[in-house]
Order: structure tokens, then C-alpha cells, then sequence
């Protein structure tokens, strides 16, 4: 029988593990991109054999699920600190530019929409990705000071997340600069009709 704290040790080891297969993917998809992300890469950055990976990942797409999840906390974080602290912003302009800024360093999430089964519900890492992107689009409504209650709100969160989403594919390829638009006057001009809106 195998005691509580030798599985509590093996779950220890094993989150830390897992842990740092993400942080080698991280790099992996920061120097080729997301989109070429592979297990093999990954397990090369980590110092692991490509097979200890499936014990984790059950392929190509979960791990990239993953990354995008854990991106998606991070936004989560950062939109309920920039409400927090605004800088004579108002709450919403202050989480849209804390989220544009982290959409616009990473295509995980972009690269994720690839990688999401074509039949929902049909995977943990999917669910996992879910989740996190609820909890991003609740952190965005609170911000907006609003509730989730009603079709409506959730459909106006979603159109926000949308919007920053397409900002952020503009501002890294470089053709929000190109048509002459800055991120600060189109976050700002989107908290404001979001504002009014919501």
C-alpha cells in the first residue's frame, strides 16, 4: 500500500515535471513559433525522451491546449491587476491594454484554435483550455463592472475578447502600425464603445 505522502511526493514530481516540459515548449514555440511546435522539440528542450512525453501530453495539440491555457491564465492575472491599479485609465482601457500586450507577445492562443478538436467536449485538454478561457472573459466583463448573468453580457465579453484578439493579430504581424493606428488610441477607442455598450 502505498502511503499518502509517497503519492503526494509522486504528485509533487510529477506537476513538476509537467511543469517544465511546458516551460521547454514555451521556448521551443517562442524561437520556431507555435505553429511548428512538435513533441519531439519539446522533449529535445527538456532533457526528455520523446516517448516520457506522452505520459503528459497525448500529442502535439494537447501540449500546445496546454501552453495556450496557461497563457490564458497569465491574461486572466493581468486583466484583474490592471483593473486594480488603473492609471487615471478607466478599469476596462487598463485590462484591454494588460490583455492586448500579452496577446500580442505569444501565438499560442492563436495557434490553439488549430489544435481544438473539431467535435467539442471530446478531451481534457480541451476542457482545460475552456476553462481558462471563461475565466479570462469573466476577469474581462468584471472589469468592464458588469455580470455574465444574461446572453446579452456574455455576447459583449465574447465580441470584447474577440476584438483584442484581432487587435493583438494586427499589432504583431505589424499592420496596426502600417494603417497608421497605435494600440493606446485603439484600446482606448475600444474601452470606450465597450464601455458604453456593456
Amino acid at each position: 500500500m502505498v502511503s499518502e505522502a509517497k503519492r503526494e511526493r509522486r504528485a509533487r514530481t510529477r506537476n513538476a515535471t509537467r511543469a517544465a516540459i511546458l516551460d521547454a515548449a514555451r521556448r521551443v514555440a517562442k524561437r520556431e513559433g507555435a505553429r511548428n511546435l512538435s513533441l519531439r522539440a519539446a522533449a529535445a528542450e527538456s532533457g526528455f525522451a520523446p516517448a516520457a512525453l506522452y505520459g503528459y501530453f497525448e500529442n502535439k495539440d494537447a501540449l500546445l491546449l496546454a501552453l495556450a491555457a496557461d497563457d490564458l491564465a497569465s491574461i486572466s492575472r493581468a486583466v484583474r491587476a490592471a483593473a486594480q491599479t488603473r492609471n487615471g485609465a478607466s478599469a476596462l482601457a487598463e485590462a484591454c491594454a494588460a490583455a492586448l500586450a500579452l496577446l500580442k507577445s505569444t501565438e499560442s492562443i492563436a495557434a490553439a484554435s488549430a489544435a481544438l478538436p473539431y467535435i467539442p467536449g471530446s478531451g481534457e485538454s480541451e476542457r482545460h483550455f475552456n476553462g481558462r478561457l471563461i475565466a479570462a472573459l469573466t476577469a474581462l466583463s468584471q472589469a468592464a463592472g458588469r455580470s455574465t448573468n444574461s446572453r446579452g453580457e456574455q455576447t459583449d465579453v465574447l465580441l470584447l475578447a474577440a476584438a483584442l484578439t484581432g487587435l493583438a493579430v494586427f499589432a504583431r504581424s505589424g499592420r496596426l502600425a502600417a494603417l497608421g493606428f497605435s494600440t493606446e488610441e485603439t484600446v482606448a477607442r475600444l474601452a470606450a464603445l465597450f464601455s458604453s455598450a456593456i
